[in-house]
């Protein structure tokens, strides 16, 4: 069982899956932080306001002394278009690299050659040496 499990674990799409799942997650890293770093003031600057923190406040919470809210009710959409954003671009630049890898293989991948067999002319020569013997 564990032979088994070794070979279906060290399969090449199985290994290259899980390279490109590491990457996956090292790359929305980088298109978060490039969201919520450049994207997100850039839309904020619309609102007047930090483009995460945008909520719609369906109930207001009580102040405590300390200054923090609490018992607010709201629908925080600054933060789902956020995520929106993020998934936009992570799924486009996937698209473009699966695209790039589909067009590389097409490209390694030759055409097989169909074996040539003899033409009409060379058939029909054969029977007309085999019917005169």
């Amino acid at each position: 069982m564990l032979k088994e499990f070794k070979d279906f674990a060290m399969k090449g799409n199985l290994v290259d899956i899980a390279v490109g799942f590491v990457m996956g997650a090292a790359f929305k890293q980088v298109v978060t932080s490039f969201t919520g770093g450049i994207v997100s003031p850039l839309i904020g600057l619309i609102f007047n306001a930090d483009f995460k923190d945008l909520k719609y406040i369906i109930s207001e919470g009580v102040a405590d002394e300390a200054g923090k809210i609490t018992g607010e009710v709201a629908i925080l959409y600054g933060e789902f278009l956020t995520n929106v954003i993020d998934f936009i671009i992570v799924a486009f630049i996937m698209f473009m690299v699966v695209k790039a890898v589909n067009a590389m293989k097409k490209k390694e991948e030759p055409a097989p050659e169909t074996p040539k067999g003899p033409s009409q002319e060379e058939l029909l020569a054969e029977i007309r040496d085999l019917l005169k013997k």
